[in-house]
């Protein structure tokens, strides 16, 4: 009887992986995409991958770093002019640390740092003239902490005072715009106690800066055209009415004292009709254009 031999072979399995797809932009590859369908690597969101109105479609959102499809360090988005807009640090695709956003015409909004979404530490909010707006410190819960502050728009200090556990404790102190104490308040865990509550009169005349910046606009007199209509009623030249055009388009709108707009908008159109411009008044004078309707 024969003996039967068998030869146990070894079968190797191959595994083919699918091949990895990315972009290229400016020569670098970029928005990889794994043999695991995951997000690696450095990527920029473009207009056209974004759901966000006002982006041309190759134009950049935002940019930044994920690891297995969660973002990782800075993130930096854009406005749609194309100026920085926010710079966010991420762990695991939750703002963690330091961030900073940015007015649009280039100065800080914000800074500070977040942890469990909340903010922690140090905290600034300024004006777009780069003045500070607000000064705080935040402890690990996310309340207020210690010295907090306020500031005019000038850099004068508006509210100085203490809080605990997020909320107002002691004396604070409020200012006028020209520096002189405007009141104290005595607080105890946020309760004010208005029997240790004073106020005070400012030691020099407080300037009205909205009165001035309107003595400094030009005057330009708006009276009421032949063409205009008045949208109903009798009109005698003074009061609130709205008028328009011989296309029926809203010409002017606004308070009218002698026929003259004191107060409101005038409506300007193409020779096409389309409205290209909102003028606006106020007290007779021209104080600046609208921005002019979203369609």
């Amino acid at each position: 009887m024969k003996k039967l031999i068998y030869i146990l072979i070894p079968i190797f399995v191959c595994s083919i992986s699918t091949a990895q797809s990315y972009s290229i932009h400016n020569g670098d590859t970029i928005n990889v995409i794994d043999e695991n369908n995951l997000k690696q690597g450095f990527w920029r969101i473009f207009g056209k991958m974004s759901n966000l109105p006002g982006y041309d479609p190759d134009q950049v959102v935002e940019e930044g770093n994920y690891e297995n499809s969660r973002k990782q360090g800075i993130w930096v988005k854009f406005f749609t002019s194309g100026k920085k807009k926010s710079e966010i640090n991420y762990v695991n695709s939750r703002p963690n640390g330091y961030y900073k956003t940015y007015y649009e015409n280039g100065q800080v909004e914000e800074e500070g740092s977040w942890k469990n979404n909340r903010s922690t530490g140090e905290f600034k909010r300024y004006y777009e003239n780069g003045q500070v707006s607000q000064n705080f410190t935040f402890n690990e819960t996310g309340k207020r902490e210690g010295k907090q502050q306020y500031f005019y728009e000038n850099g004068q200090l508006m509210i100085e005072g203490n809080w605990a556990g997020g909320k107002e404790d002691g004396v604070v102190t409020e200012y006028y715009e020209n520096g002189d104490i405007k009141a104290q308040k005595a607080f105890n865990g946020g309760t004010i106690d208005v029997t240790n509550t004073k106020t005070f009169e400012p030691k020099n005349p407080i300037k009205d800066k909205e009165a001035e910046e309107l003595a400094k606009a030009p005057v330009k007199v708006v009276k009421v055209s032949e063409e205009d209509e008045v949208n109903s009623g009798s009109f005698d030249g003074n009061g609130y009415h709205k008028m328009y055009n011989q296309n029926k388009q809203l010409s002017k709108a606004g308070t009218f004292k002698n026929y003259r707009l004191m107060e409101g908008e005038v409506y300007q159109y193409d020779k096409n009709g389309i409205l290209y411009n909102i003028e606006k008044y106020k007290a007779g004078r021209y104080i600046g254009d609208a921005p002019l309707p979203k369609e």
